[in-house]
């Protein structure tokens, strides 16, 4: 795991955040109701997962605050929220597991994604921002943890508009602001340094790679993009080569290519 960066963590506003995990989760639970058996038998871009079987990990991605909140609080944190980013790979086969067997076991999405809607409004309800999780990163609180689910839902809101040609599921504006400035920061752990600005307007700016650092004018070396292919890039949708040759990624210096720090969500 990277060493976490010695710049104070970017904070985040707690009532923001829940609002934008309530808002993008009830964007997909109002598309699921009309997607018909056909578009939940299609393949994503994830493996050999179905829409079906997308959809069930959109609700396994909030009801991992639920499976937390049934373990005691651990004593103490001991780490920042962008460190989640590097604690995701290890888990994928277990994930994927998981998920089949909730897809298999819910054939009724609506009814699940309801559930699991009102059981974590109930939760948060009950619980303090400050109550410390046992996460797969290591004891964050719940509010930060909330943060990590804004970019499962966006990512995976992304997932579901490629799989089902004209769904164009709409973004929440905090829910991809926070999700772009989470996995922004955690570039910035994962590479410290200052020789090269990346830039995701509106919402983020970072620096990152060791060098020389810019202090003033125009900086040597410049990452630009859009919120939705720096999730892409930093997820592993999208290949930097890719994102560069099709316009998407504009990059001007020497320490401007990203390729070998991509993805970061690992």
């Amino acid at each position: 795991m990277p060493t976490t960066s010695r710049k104070r963590p970017r904070s985040y506003d707690p009532a923001r955040t829940r609002a934008a995990v309530h808002a993008q989760f009830g964007t997909v639970r109002e598309a699921v109701r009309d997607l018909t058996p056909e578009q939940l038998a299609r393949p994503t871009r994830l493996g050999d997962w179905t829409v079906r079987e997308l959809v069930a990990h959109l609700g396994m991605a909030l009801t991992a605050v639920h499976r937390a909140l049934d373990r005691p609080a651990p004593p103490k944190q001991d780490v920042q929220v962008t460190e989640w980013a590097f604690a995701t790979g290890g888990k994928a086969a277990a994930i994927a597991d998981f998920t089949r067997r909730l897809a298999a076991d819910h054939p009724d999405l609506d009814g699940y994604l309801a559930g699991v809607d009102d059981s974590l409004r109930a939760l948060l309800a009950a619980h303090p921002g400050g109550r410390l999780l046992q996460t797969n990163a290591g004891a964050l609180p719940l509010d930060d943890y909330l943060v990590t689910r804004t970019v499962e839902l966006v990512v995976h809101t992304d997932d579901l508009n490629a799989a089902v040609p004209g769904l164009d599921l709409p973004f929440d504006r905090q829910a991809l602001a926070t999700a772009t400035r989470l996995l922004a920061d955690a570039l910035a752990v994962k590479a410290p340094g200052g020789a090269t600005e990346v830039r995701v307007p509106p919402y983020a700016v970072v620096q990152c790679v060791e060098g020389p650092r810019h202090t003033r004018g125009t900086p040597p070396n410049v990452v630009e993009t859009d919120p939705l292919s720096w999730l892409r890039l930093a997820t592993g949708r999208l290949a930097w080569a890719d994102a560069v040759s099709g316009g998407k990624v504009r990059a001007s210096g020497e320490r401007a290519d990203l390729a070998a720090l991509l993805p970061v969500l690992s």
